[in-house]
């Protein structure tokens, strides 16, 4: 409350209050001598709490690792080796396609490799001789390497055929049957690690700087309304999206038993801001005057005085005063209506409180 305030408020008072008849008030009944009589008022302590600020924020639920299982040849599927749901190893075969003409390009490859190494053989012990160029050794020697390469690649085809887990997780629905020409890149089903998922969210760039790696936030999901499930942030983005000023933020969370599913809602309340010994009243005991704030204090001589404060965070039915207050001191939180700076003030029975207290 601004000073111009006060002192108006200082001379209604003057103005109004009737002169003492008498050593104990006249009629105005018990006070102190020749003052006014005392208004009842209940008061509170501010006391030292822990408070955090919570940013509410609608986050997805994704896998930890995911992808579509597809294949890297041509070829005629032999054999599917999982069933739909099913959870399978890193290594597991999946599926495994037909491998007669891979099995019979290498075998060409191979006989080719051969024949190379032993022409190569041949022209290096020649060249040596000096009975050949240079050039056809060289010739000997790149057409060696060339088959030895064809057969690598040969060998990788055949692996191809054979299409394995690239992780521990759960196979989604078969895309394939049996007997089924296939193509190269074709989607035969997809598999997902959901032993542990990530809450992907967006942090509005005011509240960005007090996000960090290693947060705890904690979430709803609507399958699980009365369940409050917990993770620890781990990835903060090193830039805004320019549209909408926020950051991505990603946390994992711990889903050993598979509830928890890709492409769910997360509902959370970031904390983004903790102090333990923050300094806290009531919000009732709050007076306004636009942007600034005050308290009536009630001093040891049990007089109230008005005390300008800073406001910090605002709580459910809390307010954190971040200077202006001590620890212990007592402000009114109802009352204030008959209140003047300097008012004799008696303070309600200790049950009156009790709403205010925590």
């Amino acid at each position: 409350m601004t000073s111009a305030l006060l002192g108006l408020m200082t001379v209604a008072w003057n103005g109004c209050k009737r002169p003492a008849d008498g050593p104990t008030g006249g009629p105005g009944g018990p006070g102190r001598p020749g003052g006014p009589m005392a208004v009842q008022v209940v008061a509170v302590p501010a006391r030292q709490r822990p408070v955090t600020e919570v940013v509410p924020l609608v986050g997805s639920i994704a896998a930890n690792e995911s992808v579509e299982v597809k294949c890297e040849a041509d070829g005629t599927v032999a054999e599917i080796r999982f069933e739909e749901g099913q959870r399978v190893e890193k290594g597991a075969l999946l599926v495994a396609l037909d491998e007669t003409k891979f099995k019979a390009t290498l075998g060409e490859a191979e006989a080719g490799q051969r024949l190379a190494e032993a022409n190569f053989k041949r022209a290096q012990q020649l060249a040596d001789g000096k009975l050949i160029s240079q050039a056809e050794f060289e010739q000997a020697s790149a057409t060696f390497t060339m088959n030895e390469a064809t057969v690598e690649l040969r060998r990788r085809n055949l692996r191809d055929a054979r299409i394995l887990a690239p992780f521990s997780g759960i196979v989604g629905a078969r895309l394939v049957s049996p007997g089924q020409v296939i193509s190269r890149q074709s989607t035969l089903t997809s598999l997902v690690d959901l032993d542990t998922v990530k809450v992907e969210m967006n942090v509005p760039e005011r509240n960005l700087g007090q996000v960090s790696v290693g947060q705890k936030i904690r979430f709803r999901v609507d399958s699980y309304p009365k369940e409050l499930f917990e993770g620890d942030v781990y990835f903060v983005s090193p830039q805004l999206d320019a549209a909408t000023r926020t950051a991505l933020v990603k946390a994992r969370v711990t889903n050993r038993d598979g509830r928890l599913r890709a492409g769910m809602f997360a509902k959370l309340d970031l904390a983004i801001q903790l102090r333990d010994d923050a300094l806290v009243v009531p919000e009732p005991a709050l007076l306004s005057n636009g942007d600034a704030f005050s308290v009536f204090v009630v001093t040891p001589q049990t007089n109230a005085v008005i005390r300008p404060v800073k406001v910090g965070l605002r709580l459910a039915g809390k307010a954190e005063i971040v200077s202006g207050l001590t620890n212990g001191e007592v402000v009114v939180v109802e009352g204030h209506q008959k209140l003047f700076p300097g008012a004799p003030v008696k303070l309600a029975p200790e049950a009156s409180a009790a709403a205010y207290k925590d």
